[in-house]
């Protein structure tokens, strides 16, 4: 099964994004903000899981990974910024499809900029079992992710110190929502 290697679960999840990206922009009205927090929980896990995961692991075993893993980094937090407006504007502002589709584009560089830069050196430099040990290990961190963004917690330590409580209350928070019949 192609997902137990980190480089094409992450690929498939680059695909669902895309897919999301599109759900948003053909949702009708009373269905855009359920399908933008769709696209919103998908991008923060996905993020947090190869901040905590994957650019640690590229930053040791690419050459110049710390380059490499910093110009994502650099992408990333600029995603999280777009989005996490975004969010706080809401899917009634008036600029909310203009930011969306500066959201989409930016996080479309940024896919393309890791499956090149980072995602097929770390296929050529890893074996088949730290790749599938990285899957699971990726899965565990978005099962324990933020579902919102949090710009500034791109590092491993920092998602671990901060993005772990707050994950934890975001998904307690979203639990009692639902139990109440509300949502977002």
């Amino acid at each position: 099964m192609g997902e137990q290697d980190v480089i094409d679960l992450l690929m498939a999840q680059h695909g669902l994004i895309r897919d999301l990206f599109d759900e948003v922009e053909q949702a009708p009205p009373d269905r855009v903000e359920e399908a933008f927090d769709r696209l919103t929980r998908m991008l923060s896990v996905h993020e947090t899981a190869e901040e905590e995961i994957v650019h640690p692991y590229a930053r040791r075993k690419l050459d110049n990974g710390q380059g490499v893993v910093g110009d994502r980094l650099h992408e990333e937090n600029r995603a999280k910024r777009l989005l996490l407006e975004l969010h706080k504007g809401g899917v009634d502002h008036p600029r909310f499809w203009e930011r969306l589709q500066e959201l989409r584009a930016a996080v479309t560089v940024h896919a393309r900029s890791e499956e090149r830069y980072e995602f097929a050196k770390l296929r050529a430099h890893t074996s088949t079992v730290e790749r599938r040990a990285m899957a699971a290990a990726v899965k565990a961190a978005e099962s324990l992710a933020p579902l919102r963004p949090h710009p500034g917690t791109e590092t491993a330590t920092k998602n671990m110190l901060m993005g772990t409580p707050i994950a934890l209350m975001e998904r307690a928070r979203e639990m009692i929502r639902k139990g109440l019949g509300k949502h977002g």
